[in-house]
Order: structure tokens, then C-alpha cells, then sequence
């Protein structure tokens, strides 16, 4: 598995302050995708036990919130197997901290329709997430105004709850907006 950055910094891509994993390769191509770069499996910069060695210790502060894992496509099976370690130890070593998930992937259909019984480090990785966005990027759909999503088909699925209730069950926004550009002044 290749990545093509990690942000250690990141405040864009779920809530608080998060290390941001992009790993390389997409099927999806979507029109309008920021990330073009990434659809090629091999670009970037390979992932290694380093990485995760530099991912956990990005972890540590008290002010990073999680892990976010985008793409490219972090479902890609070959994404997957690459992820699984990583997940496995973040899990081990941050159990408070939460991981988010963006992938171009239904829940439903092809996550859990298709990916759990064909791969088997699919199930595994999806108990590891605490939210996964799912959902192709339409451009037709580009809203800015999204918590966290870059189109309105998209959806912010809360993974263990949906799991429990056998159907998707929603992450709803905070009624108070957080102050992230604060969250991040003070860790600096």
C-alpha cells in the first residue's frame, strides 16, 4: 500500500483536532474528486511499519481527537489490508480516540452487501471505525455548507451503533459549534 500525505494537523476532516491518513488508489474516479493524484495505487510514498509507527506517536497529544482515514479509497481491499495493522494498534494504544472513515463505498450495499463476505479483513476493519462516511463524491451535489461530507448524497454513519441495530444509524452535527482553530492554536 502506497499514502500520498499525512496531516498531523487536520481539522478539516471529522471533529477536533486529527491526524489525517490519505492512502493511494481509487476505483471511483469521480468527477470533480480534490484528490485526483491518489486514484494511482502506487503514488505517494509506501506504507511501512514506520508509518504507523509515525501515525501512532502523531496520536499521542491529548488534544488530537482520532484518526481519519481518506483516499483515495481506504476500502479498496488492497487499502484494507494495508489499514488493518494500523487500525489494530491505534485500537490498542488509543481506545479513546475515535476513527473516521471516508470511502466512496455504500454501507449497506458494498460494504457490508459485498466486502464482508468476500474479504476477509473487511469485518475486522470495520469494527476498528467509530464513523464512516460513505458514499460516492457527486459534483452535481457539492454543498460547502456539509459537516465533514463533500456532497448531499453522502452520509455520516455512525459504524458500532448501526452495526448494533442493523440499520444505518446517523452521526448528527454538535449544536454547539466546536472552536477547532482554537483546539489547534493550543497544541501548538
Amino acid at each position: 500500500m502506497y499514502y500520498a500525505a499525512l496531516k498531523k494537523y487536520d481539522v478539516a476532516n471529522g471533529p477536533g483536532v486529527r491526524v489525517s491518513l490519505f492512502v493511494s488508489g481509487c476505483t471511483h474516479h469521480c468527477p470533480g474528486c480534490f484528490n485526483e493524484v491518489a486514484w494511482d495505487f502506487h503514488y505517494g510514498t509506501p506504507f511501512t511499519e514506520d508509518t504507523i509507527d509515525e501515525v501512532i506517536t502523531a496520536l499521542a497529544p491529548d488534544y488530537i481527537s482520532g484518526l481519519s482515514l481518506l483516499g483515495g479509497e481506504p476500502m479498496e481491499h488492497a487499502n484494507q489490508q494495508g489499514l488493518l495493522p494500523l487500525l489494530k494498534k491505534v485500537r490498542e494504544v488509543y481506545p479513546e480516540k475515535s476513527i473516521w472513515c471516508y470511502s466512496g463505498y455504500d454501507f449497506e450495499k458494498d460494504i457490508l452487501g459485498r466486502m464482508v463476505s468476500s474479504y476477509a479483513e473487511t469485518k475486522e476493519l470495520i469494527s476498528y471505525l467509530d464513523v464512516l462516511v460513505d458514499g460516492r463524491f457527486e459534483e452535481d451535489l457539492k454543498d460547502l455548507n456539509l459537516w465533514y461530507r463533500g456532497s448531499a448524497n453522502q452520509r455520516v454513519i455512525l459504524v458500532p451503533e448501526s452495526l448494533r441495530a442493523g440499520k444505518v444509524v446517523h452521526w448528527q452535527p454538535p449544536t454547539e459549534i466546536p472552536d477547532a482553530n482554537k483546539q489547534l492554536a493550543e497544541a501548538k
